[in-house]
């Protein structure tokens, strides 16, 4: 996650990149539990997700590295300012695709794999705090 974001765009990169994540793999998401009550509470991540700070610069290397695995390795879901910025899903779509993938400005990465692989990526990125 580019550590310079306001809390807000931190708040809503986070989210983003887990509800795409969760849709990848829906088997993430623990079963609804109820309380002493018996009122039902949503499933919620059964995996620990650490928010890591880097830099755009950073975190375009890191996605550039995981993708140069062997498919499947890792999942690189990313969110970039393109998006942030966009109105709909349709501005994004056109701002995508106007934009080559060396210039895109990254704001957070989402990695899903093994850990080792997860490690050897970001190994020495600090928590986001």
């Amino acid at each position: 996650m580019d550590g310079s974001l306001p809390v807000g765009l931190v708040a809503n990169t986070a989210a983003v990149l887990a509800m795409s994540l969760g849709r990848l793999h829906p088997e993430l998401i623990g079963a609804d539990l109820p309380d002493q009550d018996g009122q039902i509470h949503p499933g919620i991540t059964t995996i620990v997700l650490p928010v890591l700070k880097s830099q755009p610069e950073q975190m375009a290397n890191i996605a550039r590295r995981a993708r140069e695995l062997p498919s499947g390795e890792v999942l690189v879901i990313d969110f970039t300012s393109l998006a942030q910025q966009a109105k709909t899903y349709g501005d994004y779509q056109s701002a995508l695709s106007a934009t080559q993938a060396t210039a895109l400005p990254y704001i957070g990465l989402c990695l899903f794999g093994e850990a080792a692989h997860i490690k050897s990526l970001t190994g020495s990125l600090p928590l986001l705090r």
